[in-house]
């Protein structure tokens, strides 16, 4: 069981951890690119929607997913309660509360993931949408 303890402690909050680092690299490399993009620069509309839009989806993927990773740890983090009670045979209050402290960590860093992601995959469409409008306003369309 102490493979499990370290899965949850290691595996799935390093992998919130690897995911949101990757989000927040998109976030960074896409607001870098919208600081420069001009919507002259474009021959038409379509276009210059695939290339804003380019890899957003990674962070609104991460926002989406993050929480979900996060109740795996918790289920897995209580399995690993239930689990050490029984094999025991005792009701110790301080393995129980290692337990649950193990879980509850795992949603709270899904969490903490989650959330930033979708702000910043809203402030980021938001300002592709200003883009497509500035651009709409240029061409008259």
């Amino acid at each position: 069981m102490d493979a499990l303890k370290h899965l949850v402690d290691f595996g799935i909050i390093g992998l919130l951890i690897a995911l949101s680092l990757w989000a927040l690299a998109v976030a960074v490399e896409r607001w870098l690119y919208y600081r420069r993009v001009s919507p002259t620069q474009f021959d038409d509309i379509q276009t210059m929607e695939m290339a804003l839009t380019k890899r957003l989806v990674v962070i609104g993927t991460v926002a989406a997913n993050a929480p979900y990773i996060g109740l795996l740890g918790t289920v897995m983090g209580i399995m690993l309660t239930f689990h050490t009670m029984g094999t025991s045979g005792t009701m110790a209050v301080g393995a129980i509360m290692v337990g649950l402290s193990l879980a509850l960590k795992a949603t709270a860093v899904g969490l903490l993931v989650a959330i930033p992601c979708v702000v910043l995959n809203n402030v980021l469409r938001r300002r592709v949408s200003e883009l497509l409008t500035l651009y709409k306003v240029q061409h008259g369309s």
